[in-house]
C-alpha cells in the first residue's frame, strides 16, 4: 500500500511526540492531584495527639502466653475536631500507629463558645462510666482527669470543669465524654432548627441566668 504524504515515514517521529520522542504529560491531572493532596497533607501536619493508656495483653496458646501492646490514643486539630482510637500490636510503635490511624478516621467536630469552653453542660455515659462536662468562664482552665484532659486539650477546650463517676477505667471515661460531646449543640443549630435568630436564643439564656443570680443573692 502506498504511504501518502502526510503519514509520517519511519525514521521520522509522531507528530504527538515531543523533542525527546515521549508522549506528552497530561499536566491537568498531575496538577489537579496535586492540589488535593496539599491541603490533606496539611490538616494532618496539623493535628496533635495524645497517648491516654498503654497495657500490655497477653494471649493464651499452646506453647505458652503470647505478649501484645493494647494502646488508646485522642487526635484533634485544637479547633473543635477531636478523635480517639485504639490498636493492638506486639510492639508498642505499632499499636500506637493503629490507634492514631483508627483516631484520624473516627474524629468528630464540636461546637464551641468563643473557641475556648463548651456552650452548655452535657452529660453522658458508656458503660459503668458517667461524666458531666460544664461550661467554665475564661481563666478557669481544664478541671479534668487524665483521660478527660487529653480530649479537652487536643480538642482545643481552655475553660471547662468535668467529673467523672462510677468508673476509672480509661477507655469508659473516653468514651463516655465522646458520648457528652455529641450532644452539645450550637445556639446557632438550635436557631436554625427552630426558626428563629440566634438573639432570641442567647438572650433567653442570659436572662435566665441572671435570674438564678438574683435569687441567688
Amino acid at each position: 500500500m502506498a504511504r501518502t504524504p502526510n503519514s509520517p515515514r519511519g525514521g521520522e517521529r509522531s507528530p504527538r511526540n515531543n523533542e525527546r520522542g515521549e508522549r506528552p504529560e497530561r499536566g491537568n491531572r498531575d496538577r489537579r492531584g496535586n492540589q488535593e493532596a496539599a491541603p490533606r497533607d496539611r490538616e494532618e501536619s496539623d493535628l496533635v495527639d495524645k497517648l491516654v493508656h498503654i497495657n500490655r495483653v497477653a494471649k493464651v496458646v499452646k506453647g505458652g502466653r503470647r505478649f501484645a501492646f493494647a494502646a488508646l490514643v485522642v487526635v484533634g486539630d485544637s479547633k473543635g475536631r477531636v478523635g480517639y482510637g485504639s490498636g493492638k500490636a506486639r510492639e508498642v510503635p505499632e499499636a500506637i500507629r493503629k490507634a492514631t490511624d483508627q483516631a484520624k478516621r473516627n474524629m468528630i467536630r464540636v461546637a464551641l463558645r468563643e473557641g475556648r469552653t463548651l456552650h452548655h453542660d452535657a452529660r453522658g455515659h458508656f458503660g459503668a462510666g458517667r461524666v458531666v462536662l460544664r461550661s467554665a468562664p475564661a481563666g478557669t482552665g481544664i478541671i479534668a482527669g487524665g483521660p478527660m484532659r487529653a480530649v479537652f486539650e487536643t480538642m482545643g477546650v481552655q475553660d471547662v470543669v468535668a467529673k467523672c463517676i462510677g468508673t476509672s477505667n480509661p477507655h469508659n471515661m473516653i468514651k463516655a465524654t465522646f458520648e457528652a460531646l455529641t450532644n452539645v449543640v450550637s445556639p446557632r443549630a438550635v436557631a436554625a432548627k427552630r426558626g428563629k435568630k440566634v438573639g432570641d436564643i442567647v438572650g433567653r439564656r442570659d436572662v435566665g441566668a441572671a435570674a438564678v443570680a438574683g435569687a441567688k443573692e
